[in-house]
């Protein structure tokens, strides 16, 4: 029998790291367990070195022995575009988008402008940039009036909840605009909306369907925590219900969404979008381009709902990876 070699990176520069590593674990272990794969454990250190059996290696090294690479990678390098790249222009095919789309849905802000007047509705939003820090109590001033009353400070660009603040109301949010400035150069402003927060996996061409949803997963972090942050992400104190009790109407917008964010951003294979539901309004926040496959993770959980286990959809992303 030909065995695939598959490379899986993990890691990566990111604040993620450690989310890409149990992914990466996660996904490794299935490899392990499937005869017809050789698998390549890539870890990519915080600075940005590609290490083959703990030795630096040159990407374009590493690249030129296998046939396959799983991106076990979240954050910047792995969903920003960066990673994929490298792996168009060695023409080796992987798992998740390619590198313009990848790029575009990391970035919250240029998504939300993707998105626009395509039927989806979001929280009302604004960006504020390092270089207007002077004019932020004037920006501040127009997002009083323009809405609230609570609000989402998030970084531009990034994923599991990092960086997240929850300002309760517009006397503080002034002081907490200019200290998420210090630490990153654009910052987005969000309507926070007091709902019921969901999540949507779909996966391309399975069982007949070109975009196959998962039913939705509503996510209910427990009562002291303010909103699904990045602790209450990974925790295990978060409770998950699968598939969600939403009515039928607001399931169907869900999937209907989600399969528009996808395919409006020209993602492949795989994706997975986040809602808030709100007396029936049914509210995107963002998508996740390489979604989390750890144990905790979502999207894994919503595959085995409708009978697909964790081996089969590692196996089954690795058959149909971008080319």
């Amino acid at each position: 029998m030909n065995r695939t070699r598959v490379a899986l990176l993990r890691g990566g520069p990111s604040e993620e790291y450690a989310v890409s590593m149990k992914t990466g674990a996660n996904v490794l272990l299935s490899l392990q367990k499937l005869p017809q794969y050789i698998a390549n454990d890539i870890v990519i250190t915080k600075s940005g070195d590609w290490l083959q059996n703990g030795v630096v290696k040159q990407p374009e090294q590493v690249l030129k022995s296998v046939d396959s690479v799983f991106l076990a990678l979240h954050g910047a390098y792995g969903e920003d575009g960066e990673v994929q790249k490298i792996l168009q222009r060695q023409n080796i095919p992987f798992t998740g988008s390619r590198s313009l789309p990848s790029a575009v849905a990391f970035n919250k802000h240029l998504t939300k402008k993707v998105l626009e007047n395509k039927g989806i509705t979001m929280p009302q939003h604004r960006v504020i940039r390092n270089e207007e820090i002077a004019l932020v109590p004037e920006l501040v001033a127009e997002i009083l009036h323009s809405f609230g009353p609570e609000y989402i400070i998030k970084p531009h660009a990034s994923g599991s909840s990092v960086g997240i603040t929850l300002v309760k109301d517009g006397k503080t949010l002034e002081k907490a605009v200019m200290q998420a400035l210090l630490t990153t150069p654009q910052i987005i402003v969000e309507q926070f909306i007091r709902g019921r927060e969901a999540t949507c996996g779909l996966l391309e061409n399975y069982r007949d369907e070109s975009r196959y949803t998962f039913p939705a997963v509503e996510i209910i972090p427990p009562p002291e925590a303010e909103f699904f942050s990045t602790e209450y992400k990974y925790n295990g104190r978060t409770q998950e219900i699968c598939p969600a009790n939403f009515s039928y109407a607001e399931r169907l917008k869900i999937a209907e969404n989600t399969a528009l964010v996808h395919d409006v951003l020209g993602l492949s294979q795989y994706s997975r979008s986040d809602f808030i539901i709100k007396d029936g309004q049914v509210y995107f926040l963002e998508v996740n381009t390489l979604p989390g496959l750890t144990e905790e993770s979502l999207y894994p959980k919503a595959a085995a709902a409708v009978g697909l286990p964790f081996e089969e959809l590692v196996q089954f992303l690795l058959e149909t990876a971008t080319t």
